[in-house]
This record gives structure tokens, sequence and C-alpha cells, in this order.
């Protein structure tokens, strides 16, 4: 099926799921975890040639990403659950207004119409936005990259069962087929096709679909993420904040990319930090985390000095950028002028210094003592999510369902005329 065709096709469904009851898309919600359950057999076997394509041909870390095993489908299904659990955004009365003419204006959430998302080497997303996109009334169509796309069309499969079994149409759900750069850029000019195209990914997939699109897009996903360690800091805390950021699973996009310590906490921080990350994780046999470290930081411990454009780059890997900075201003000076808006934490036992640096840093999740891998729908309370916007229009930081709706302005009069 060309992608025109999956297209015209998710645009005749739309208006079904636009109709969709709440207890009819709770129905097929339901129905599509239990078929993901149901077809795990099926859908390890379809990632096992993903990975057997992908060795060799990519990291470890990202290995990692594309894997799926029993425990992680249960996972996705679970995910589909929390969605199904959720209220039901559709037709939600946002705000109210009786004019002194009669007329009561209510401002009334709707359904985004054809959503399509491109995304990379993550098959759970795959269950994660068919749901999002489904449960907020809208037809969805995936084009996922190369390496997963066999893992994605045994979910999609599944999930698609799980649409007919409550009685709502395939096509609300489709996969493209071609996984060539020719078929996202058709996605990104399908204009009067696609409502709103949401890329996940790095920042090639992202920058490639914000400069090329002429369908509405939402930026999200690129995180250079950074922990500001500031001179009134529990280093321990900080230590166990910076470990998490950047060891608990480095491949995705809140991991912590840098660190920038105050230059009255790196004398005594920085051996520490070196000391857990570098040396402890060798002993125990874990891959150690690589340290870029600027002129400051590397007079103090030692190693690889941070060439120019390692503050600039999202590493998915056990790398991180360290610098000095001289406070709180400047490290949010260097975070305006480095970060891609996601995630940055401060760890500080001084509140004044956290409401500034609060205050100063525009990131779409800003944090104070506590770990940037947090930025999440699910720890959000959202249910799963579609991505995390870094952008400041209509959506910004996990899109849940209520980013997923827009809205409109119904009008209820008794003959009034102007």
């Amino acid at each position: 099926m060309t992608i025109l065709e999956l297209l015209q096709h998710a645009k005749n469904a739309k208006r079904a799921m636009a109709l969709a009851s709440t207890d009819t898309k709770n129905s097929a919600l339901a129905a599509m975890a239990n078929a993901l359950e149901e077809n795990a057999a099926a859908i390890l076997a379809a990632n096992a040639l993903d990975l057997e394509a992908a060795r060799g041909a990519v990291s470890d870390v990202m290995l990692d990403r594309l894997a799926l095993s029993s425990e992680r489908i249960k996972g996705m299904a679970d995910g589909v659950r929390e969605v199904e659990a959720l209220p039901d955004p559709v037709g939600l009365v946002l705000r109210r207004e009786e004019r002194p003419n009669g007329l009561v204006i209510e401002k009334t959430s709707v359904p985004m119409g054809v959503v399509a998302i491109i995304y990379e080497s993550r098959p759970n997303v795959t269950s994660d936005a068919a749901a999002l996109a489904l449960k907020a009334g809208s037809a969805c169509v995936l084009r996922c990259g190369k390496e997963a796309h066999r893992s994605a069309a045994a979910i999609v499969a599944a999930l698609r069962r799980g649409l007919a079994a409550a009685g709502l149409p395939q096509d609300a759900l489709g996969l493209v087929e071609d996984v060539s750069r020719q078929s996202a850029n058709e996605l990104m000019t399908a204009s009067g096709l696609v409502d709103l195209l949401i890329p996940r990914g790095g920042a090639g997939l992202i920058r490639a679909c914000v400069d090329n699109a002429t369908v509405p897009v939402i930026e999200t996903g690129t995180g250079i993420c950074h922990v500001y360690v500031d001179k009134d800091a529990d280093l321990d805390m900080a230590l166990n904040i910076l470990e998490n950021a950047k060891c608990s699973r480095p491949s995705v996009c809140n991991a912590a990319e840098v660190c920038l310590v105050h230059r009255d906490a790196a004398e005594a921080f920085l051996p520490r930090l070196k000391a857990l990350l570098v040396d402890a994780r060798k002993e125990k046999g874990l891959p150690p985390v690589e340290l870029r470290l600027d002129e400051k930081a590397g007079a103090i411990v030692g190693g690889t000095s941070a060439g120019p454009e390692d503050f600039d780059t999202e590493f998915l890997d056990y790398i991180l950028a360290v610098k000095v900075v001289d406070g709180v201003d400047s490290a949010a000076a260097h975070i305006a002028a480095h970060s891609t808006g996601h995630s940055e934490a401060i760890v500080t036992a001084n509140e004044d210094a956290a409401r500034r640096f609060t205050a100063l840093v525009d990131s779409a999740a800003v944090y104070w003592n506590a770990s940037t891998r947090f930025t999440d729908g699910g720890v959000f309370g959202l249910g799963c999510e579609m991505g995390i916007s870094t952008q400041r229009l209509h959506a910004r930081g996990p899109m849940g369902l209520a980013e997923l709706c827009t809205y409109k302005y119904i009008v209820k009069g008794t003959g009034q005329v102007r």
C-alpha cells in the first residue's frame, strides 16, 4: 500500500474514531493490550530478525533500545491498559462562558484527526503512540526506522486485531511499509492528509522534520540534559543523581549528557565522580563512563579533554561532558547556549539558588534535587507518552492525551444575531 493510500484510509477512519464513545475506545484498548500478549511469540520472532540484522551495524546501547523480551511486551501491554484507565479528553469542556446576550461559549477538547509519528529503533513506541492517538479519538499512521520495521509490523498486526474486536476500523492504525527517506518526506509534506506530525528520534530526524514539513509538526526528543552541582549541594545526593541520570539507561533522551560543577565544589566533587562512574564501574565489570573534561575539570582529575562539539552532543552512550562553572548564573548561561530544552537539574540545599536556577533555565522540565530521568509520561501521571516536546507552543514536556487533542468553540444560542 502506498503512503497516499495509507493516509487516505486513515482520513476515512478518523470520523469513526472521533465519534467513538469512551467505552468503545476503552474496549479497543483492552483488546489491543490482550492481543500484544497473545501474539508475543510472533512479535519476539520478528524482533529477533531485527536484532540479527542490526548487530554490528549499531552500538550495544542502541541494540538494547531495539530489543524486546516477554517482560518488555508485558510492559507495552500494561502501558496500553494505563491509557485505557485514563479519563477521555475528547468532549471535555476546557472553559465555559455565558455572555450577557445569552450565548453560551464552551471551549471544547476535540480530536486532532490524523496523527503521523516518525520514529527510529524503539519498538515500544509503536504501541505507546497507537494507544494514545486512538484514545484521543484520532487515527494514527506510524513510520518506524528500518532497524525496527519487522518488530513494528508484528506489533501493529496485533493492535489492529484489537481494534477490529471492538468494532472500530482497522484503518485507524497503519504502518508505512517503505522505510526509505522518501517515505518520511512524503509524510512531512502530506498536506490535507496529516493533521499533526510528531518525530521521535535523533537530532537529524527532528531537524529534517522541522525544516522540511509542510504539515503541522511538534519538535520532540533530542535531549542534551544537564545536571548542575551547586556549591551548596549534598555531594552524596549529587553523586547518586548523576549515576542514575547517566547510567540507568544512557540511550534515552532524558539521560544526562553534561555535568556542570560549581568551582567551589569541584575539588571535592570531581574525584568522587570519577571514582564512582569510572573506577567503581570498571571494578564491577560495568561499562565505565568516559568523562570529557573542560580545562578546569581536567586540571583536577585528569582524563580526556572535551572537544569543541562535546557540549553540543547527545551522546546516548556512557559519555559525560564535564565543565566547571562560576555559579548559578553561569550554569544557566551555559545551558541556554547548549541545551536542547529537554530536562535540566540543579542539586543544592540552597533554596535561593534553586529558585534562581528554575527561573533562569528555559527547558520543558527543570528539577531541583532529582534526576532528569523522571521526564516521562508515565512518571508524570500521563500514561505512556507520545514524546517529549521541547518547543513552547501547543505542547511542552511529556505529551499525553490532552496534548494530542486540539479544541474548538461550541457556541449555543437561542436565536441571537449580531
